[in-house]
């Protein structure tokens, strides 16, 4: 379910209304007249269920209450009440899992912004995993995917680009580019230090690198879990999914190719430095594409699906 604060102006208040009453997936409105000041009009709460909240935001925007006026919307987590528990067991099994659009783009929107927080996570991450990739621990270099924060980049670009909003891809682009160049100038700053001091651990001297050589050789394996990954990922932001988003971070690799370009220049490893980028290239690249792809082919999908209902005779 969700709530919503509505300021409506005055002249369109009685349509709104009215329109909400007559829909059965709409609760607990309060209408205060004339009691919002900023910006001026009425006051309007009340809560829709998931499945009807996207028909419920599209009346709002025809009647010119998002241009004229405001609303807020919170996910709630609980309630108690007979009559919308039976309300929401009367949806269809398409309407509980609809996604609501409005929440979906609110999300990628806030995982979009780059305080100067994100760049730092982004270059923490990177050394995590150079340390990872030095004493040749997956374990660290997973911890790393974790940390990292590009993924809220990559999916607001594919936003951007399904919306022709050229704007928001070019921040989000060169987000990625300083954040990654950043952590790339870390990790081979790390690797000279590293080198200089003697306290390169033996097996990487060696040659023995088990962890690095996996990143710095992409192929088409690297290719099917890229695309998987930006499939599962933008399924995992519609649905809400937090843990499964988690398992996108740790499937691609990115912030490990970083690490390994900075480490391998540092040391000299020319065609791994330049593996390593192929495959930071590729992954960014494809989990861009795909999650165009997946925004598009989810919206439209979900809107066929609801016009059909819509159109269905109720039982």
């Amino acid at each position: 379910m969700i709530h919503l604060r509505i300021v409506s102006p005055k002249s369109v208040t009685p349509e709104l209304t009215t329109a909400l009453r007559d829909d059965d997936a709409v609760f607990n409105m309060v209408v205060l007249p004339g009691a919002s000041e900023c910006p001026p009009g009425d006051s309007v709460e009340l809560d829709v269920l998931n499945g009807a909240a996207n028909g419920v935001f599209d009346q709002l925007r025809a009647l010119g209450v998002t241009e004229n006026g405001s609303v807020v919307a919170e996910t709630v987590s609980a309630w108690l009440s007979d009559p919308v528990t039976a309300a929401e067991q009367r949806q269809s099994q398409f309407q509980s899992f609809t996604p609501v659009w409005e929440l979906v783009d609110a999300r990628i929107r806030s995982d979009g912004t780059y305080p100067p927080s994100w760049f730092g996570l982004l270059v923490i991450a990177g050394l995590i995993a150079a340390i990872g990739i030095l004493i040749n621990s997956q374990i660290l270099v997973v911890a790393a995917m974790v940390v990292g924060p590009e993924y809220g980049a990559i999916t607001s670009v594919a936003r951007a680009g399904t919306m022709r909003d050229g704007t928001t891809a070019a921040r989000g682009l060169r987000a990625l580019l300083f954040g990654f160049a950043g952590a790339v100038l870390a990790c081979l700053a790390l690797g000279v230090i590293i080198r200089a001091s003697g306290l390169t651990p033996h097996l990487f001297e060696l040659g023995l690198r088990p962890v690095s050589d996996l990143i710095d050789t992409p192929n088409v394996f690297s290719i099917i879990v890229a695309v998987l990954a930006g499939i599962v990922g933008i399924l995992s932001l519609t649905e809400s999914r937090a843990s499964t988003l988690i398992g996108v971070f740790i499937s691609v690799t990115t912030i490990p190719a970083a690490a390994d370009i900075g480490l391998s220049l540092g040391y000299g490893s020319w065609s791994e430095a330049w593996g390593s980028f192929l495959q930071l290239l590729l992954n960014v690249s494809i989990l861009i594409v795909v999650g165009m792809i997946m925004l598009v082919v989810q919206k439209r999908t979900w809107d066929r699906v609801t016009a059909q209902q819509d159109a269905s005779p109720s039982p």
